[in-house]
């Protein structure tokens, strides 16, 4: 947004406007652009002292930096005179969109000096200094807007913010708390009574920790936009609609403090607040003893970094899949030869050519990932704490760490590969089961078939005793004797053929028989040998210990 446009404007959209507090070393201009990254739509400087800004020019070159992308923006200013507030806002005009006059400071030197939540107390001169920077400033899409405390009797809350609007105030942003209050909840009825007294945006501000927040705290109190600090400080993608800070927004984070030159204390802080919510208490004590830019850096990439986490993601994921097929293949009113029927599917037939080459693959993969978490283990296991250790007192938790992560990578990388041999001995039995399964359901079928060829040749042959007994002449016996004959001999060829399938199928199924039991045999063999490797480990683990 230029010096020309109206901030104003972002209020005509129909939106929750969605704002970065004034926070006190930490909405600098790093910061800054890092929520911009995140969907937040105006920004605050921290608080400035108006006379000490106007009086040096160090204060003015520290306390204020922009660049052409920090817009829209809002310099906050600390001022308890008219003209330095309006001073002051003259300098930074040209460089940002409007000046915030803070109300609400209830820190107890702010008070004491005139400054911050006393002026709540003092609407009239509150009136005068908002009126005095729209006299001196000659844009008239500057924005002049104040943020406040609420009063415990609220209607002086609500003169206060009558007699600003009547002073041509853009903007009130209400903390819905006392200056007495810290952690107690916040008042939102308050800001909604507020909000319904006047004609001009209000922003909410107070306990704004999710997106959710946002939405509820709108609907609540109907104000125009929403205003967040420590939320941000703990997700500055908040605004974008994270639960928690995503490790793209850390990164974001650490190159634009690098960019900037972002003093280490200030960027150390901001990773502190970021990963509060993300990590282990192991990990935070770690983290809060580095001393430098590159030690953080170099954690942040050993702990966080895209590659290893990529990597051993998507070996758990694998292991989540294989342990998924194996309970599908194990489902019990799915038989052996339905699924033999499902590996008979044209896909399968594209796949097969390549099963091998993909089941060896798969094999090395996971047998180099799993020496390696053994490697990692070894190496970590070992370590002893030395004299390192007791200048640093948390290189063991440091070191401890290391070592959990190397061991359940190794667990991942060890079940995955056991479950994948585990799959394709699976796979093996079920179709060799429902080979045996067809076989005895042919064979049943022609033994069937025999048993009704037999059935039917003996009712035949009774028929032609029938009638070789009721024959009357010579010729009729010669011609049912020979018709017998004929059928006696069909009838013995059709038993021997029967006889001789039936062996032949005896004989496969005990030929499968004793293929499957050498099978269950390797099985067992492989579980038992699955098992030792666990005890070893289990007994190394303990003896590391």
């Amino acid at each position: 947004m230029d010096g020309h446009s109206n901030i104003m404007d972002m209020f005509e959209r129909g939106k929750v406007v969605k704002v970065c507090a004034p926070m006190v070393r930490y909405s600098k201009l790093a910061f800054r652009c890092l929520v911009r990254k995140y969907d937040c739509d105006v920004c605050f400087t921290p608080m400035i002292v108006a006379a000490d800004f106007m009086r040096s020019v160090k204060a003015r070159d520290s306390e204020f930096t922009t660049n052409r992308a920090d817009r829209p923006l809002i310099v906050q200013f600390a001022a308890k005179d008219a003209q330095t507030l309006a001073d002051a806002a003259c300098v930074v005009a040209p460089f940002s969109d409007g000046v915030d006059l803070n109300c609400g400071c209830p820190q107890r030197w702010a008070m004491s000096e005139g400054y911050g939540a006393c002026l709540i107390n003092k609407p009239d001169l509150v009136k005068d200094m908002v009126r005095q920077v729209r006299n001196q400033i000659e844009d008239p899409n500057y924005a002049v807007s104040i943020k406040i405390r609420i009063h415990k009797d609220l209607r002086k809350t609500v003169d206060l913010c009558q007699k600003a609007e009547a002073a041509g105030v853009s903007w009130i942003t209400v903390h819905g708390r006392t200056a007495d209050e810290r952690h107690q909840p916040v008042h939102y009825d308050a800001i909604k009574a507020i909000k319904d007294s006047l004609n001009i945006p209000v922003i909410a501000n107070g306990d704004i920790k999710s997106s959710r927040d946002v939405e509820s705290i709108h609907q609540l109190t109907g104000v125009d936009g929403v205003m967040a600090a420590r939320g941000l400080l703990a997700n500055p993608a908040m605004f974008a609609g994270y639960e928690e800070t995503p490790l793209e927004c850390i990164w974001d984070w650490v190159d634009i403090a690098v960019e900037h030159g972002t003093p280490f204390t200030c960027f150390h802080h901001h990773l502190i607040y970021m990963l509060e919510r993300i990590s282990s208490q192991p990990e935070r004590r770690v983290f809060n003893t580095l001393s430098s830019t590159s030690a953080v850096i170099d954690y942040l990439n050993s702990t966080y970094g895209s590659q290893m986490t990529l990597q051993w993601t998507a070996v758990a994921t694998f292991l989540y899949v294989e342990i998924g097929v194996l309970l599908l293949l194990c489902i019990p009113f799915i038989s052996a030869r339905r699924w033999q029927s499902i590996f008979k599917l044209n896909i399968w037939n594209k796949v097969s050519p390549f099963w091998n080459k993909g089941f060896l693959t798969m094999i090395i993969v996971l047998i180099v990932l799993f020496l390696d978490a053994v490697r990692e283990v070894k190496k970590y296991s070992s370590t002893e704490p030395g004299k390192d250790a007791k200048l640093n007192p948390t290189m063991y938790d440091h070191m401890h760490m290391k070592l959990f992560r190397a061991q359940r990578n190794l667990y991942i990388s060890g079940f995955s590969l056991f479950l994948w041999l585990v799959m394709r001995r699976v796979i093996t039995l079920i179709s060799q089961l429902a080979s045996v399964q067809g076989s005895t359901a042919a064979l049943q079928a022609q033994a069937e078939s025999a048993n009704q060829a037999a059935k039917k040749y003996m009712e035949d042959n009774e028929l032609l005793k029938q009638a070789l007994m009721e024959g009357k002449d010579d010729n009729a016996t010669a011609e049912g004797n020979e018709l017998l004959r004929e059928e006696l001999k069909k009838l013995t060829e059709e038993l021997q053929t029967s006889e001789d399938a039936l062996k032949k199928s005896q004989s496969e199924v005990e030929a499968m028989k004793k293929q499957s039991a050498g099978l269950t045999k390797e099985y067992d063999r492989l579980l038992m040998e699955h098992q030792e490797l666990q005890n070893q480990m289990a007994s190394g683990d303990k003896k590391d210990d």
